[in-house]
């Protein structure tokens, strides 16, 4: 079975994440996603794209910590590397808008996936967080990203917290584009990209790529760094612990400095 289902609809291609129970990102479902993005990218039938997900209430949950479970630092990098420097890079070069439709919980690197895309269309049960730190990692990508979106202050809470926060809240942040009830979901994001599938898609395919270049430049160059530093991190006894405990369900012991 797929970890991803592509489906063209009326000129909207929808990427859906299909891997039960929580949509958990392993490398093979990273490589399936940029796969699609990418088909999504050459077809130009294509007018826009969703990235959602086949599972109810569950968006993604992030990286698969029991994959990372003893992993050597050069796999746990070259994943890390296609989740920031390469879907960055197919967002970037997508060329069509593209919307994510945020069903329910987005943790960790599910929060990578949603703010690539152009707008977050989110269930009003829908529920956010950065739950790294509790496992001794970093959501480093997000370290560019939200401060910018939020304010240096109330990104650090988020960060350095790791607390759980609910779509109301993303939404009063500017965290997300539209709040909607949970069924309607994929309505408003279907009737979001007919919205831009009337537009004319040179111009669209243009004002988009002048968009990203005027907005995005900084966070690209951040990406690198993201990398290196999650690569950092997740090579220190205390990230080894921190994901030995959460796969053997018991609290860290963390070291004392």
């Amino acid at each position: 079975m797929p970890s991803v289902n592509y489906e063209v609809r009326d000129g909207v291609a929808e990427i859906l994440l299909d891997s039960a129970p929580v949509n958990a990102l392993n490398e093979a479902m990273i490589d399936d996603m940029l796969r699609a993005l990418r088909r999504a990218a050459q077809d130009d039938s294509v007018r826009a794209v969703i990235l959602g997900s086949a599972l109810p209430r569950r968006f993604c949950a992030g990286l698969r910590l029991d994959a990372l479970h003893g992993a050597p630092p050069a796999r746990i990098y070259g994943l890390v590397d296609k989740l920031y420097n390469e879907l960055c890079d197919a967002q970037f070069n997508l060329g069509k808008p593209s919307i994510a439709a945020v069903n329910g919980t987005a943790r960790g690197g599910g929060m990578t996936l949603a703010i690539s895309c152009d707008m977050i269309v989110a269930a009003e049960t829908a529920t956010f967080g950065y739950p790294e730190i509790d496992v001794g990692l970093t959501p480093a990508i997000h370290y560019t990203h939200l401060p910018r979106v939020i304010g240096r202050h109330r990104a650090f809470d988020l960060l350095f917290t790791g607390r759980a926060f609910d779509a109301a809240e993303a939404m009063s942040l500017g965290l997300v584009s539209r709040v909607v009830p949970e069924q309607d979901v994929m309505r408003e994001a279907r009737a979001l990209a007919q919205t831009l599938c009337a537009k004319s898609p040179v111009v669209m395919k243009m004002g988009r790529k002048a968009f990203m270049r005027a907005n995005d430049n900084d966070y690209r160059r951040g990406v690198a760094t993201a990398v290196e530093s999650f690569g950092n991190v997740v090579a220190t006894d205390d990230a080894k612990e921190g994901i030995a405990a959460f796969v053997e369900k018991r609290k860290p012991s963390w070291q004392v400095r």
